[in-house]
């Protein structure tokens, strides 16, 4: 990849990091003895990431469909698929959410499945649920795959491992503040995991992660979200691109799926979301962020793509959360 090209790629994929947003995270220590079966029930809206610390497992799909773990592997599962975590496929399963666990601090337990018969586990996972939001970049999160299989000590995430390391001691040690340390972890791994997504398994993917790596439209993409409340047109947006007018509205429908201008109003709702119902921050001052002349004219715009009114939508987002 030509050295401007990788430049600006890595200007685009900083923006959606920054973005990313991990909430409602709950995590397990998991300790097991020679034979488990666990089942994680559908969430959708969550993703589940488990990280297989000591031991081998057998990952097993809704559909059937099964993979083999060994220490090192780790999985994540962005839309929130029921699976099996087991030692082997013939294995009763016992649902996650009914075992008991210790309360190791704030979101943060120990399981044990029965390991007396050994000192020692000869399995241990470290396992986390979250609701998972990819930030400003529209629809991105709906382009991953269900799931993904990580090699954490493979060249596609460098430095995994020790972070992985890390997150486990700190549950082991529970240390005091260890949830906090254990939060911003987290968000570190998410990011290192889409980040090797976005670099290495979707140079053939159509849409929005075809943009991302298109030079041809990231510098437009890029000042988009750098600057969402500028009154942009079409031909100031080309001109980001060096293009001409009709050929990059030609080709950002083609490669998005929708017309410039109306991402633009999307990117400006999206974030109004987040600003609203994560940030807090006033209807007011949202607007003026987003470059509407009055609170009236963005909440109209608001409730056209959102279908509800910036106040219903900030009330539907506590009540899901109390």
């Amino acid at each position: 990849m030509p050295t401007d090209q990788f430049a600006l790629s890595s200007d685009l994929i900083n923006e959606l990091l920054r973005g990313m947003r991990l909430r409602g995270v709950e995590y397990r220590r998991i300790q097991a003895g020679p034979t488990f079966g666990l089942g994680f029930a559908a969430k959708p809206g969550h993703a589940w990431f488990h990280f297989l610390a000591v031991g081998n497992a057998v990952l097993q799909m809704e559909d059937g469909t099964t993979y083999a773990l060994t220490a090192g592997n780790a999985i994540f599962i962005a839309h929130g698929a029921a699976h099996q975590l087991l030692s082997h496929t013939d294995v009763p399963v016992q649902d996650i959410d009914r075992l008991d666990g210790a309360p190791l601090g704030d979101a943060v337990s120990a399981v044990d499945t029965g390991t007396d018969a050994s000192p020692t586990p000869t399995t241990v996972l470290f396992s986390g649920c979250m609701e998972f939001e990819l930030g400003s970049i529209h629809g991105l999160g709906r382009l991953m795959p269900g799931l993904m299989l990580i090699d954490a000590g493979g060249q596609r995430y460098p430095g995994l491992v020790p972070i992985l390391t890390t997150m486990e001691r700190e549950v082991s040690a529970a240390r005091i503040g260890f949830a906090g340390i254990l939060a911003r972890l987290a968000d570190v791994v998410a990011a290192m995991v889409v980040r090797g997504w976005v670099e290495c398994a979707c140079g053939n993917a159509s849409g929005l992660v075809a943009a991302l790596r298109d030079p041809r439209l990231a510098n437009a993409l890029l000042a988009l979200h750098q600057q969402p409340g500028r009154d942009w047109t079409v031909a100031q947006l080309a001109e980001q691109c060096n293009t001409s007018r009709s050929v990059f509205a030609d080709r950002f429908q083609m490669t998005i799926g929708m017309a410039p201008l109306r991402y633009v109003t999307e990117l400006r709702m999206r974030l109004a979301s987040q600003w609203l119902t994560l940030e807090r921050l006033p209807i007011e001052e949202v607007a003026q962020r987003l470059g509407y002349t009055s609170q009236a004219a963005f909440s109209r715009a608001f409730k056209r793509i959102t279908g509800k009114t910036p106040g219903l939508s900030r009330q539907s987002r506590q009540s899901a959360v109390s």
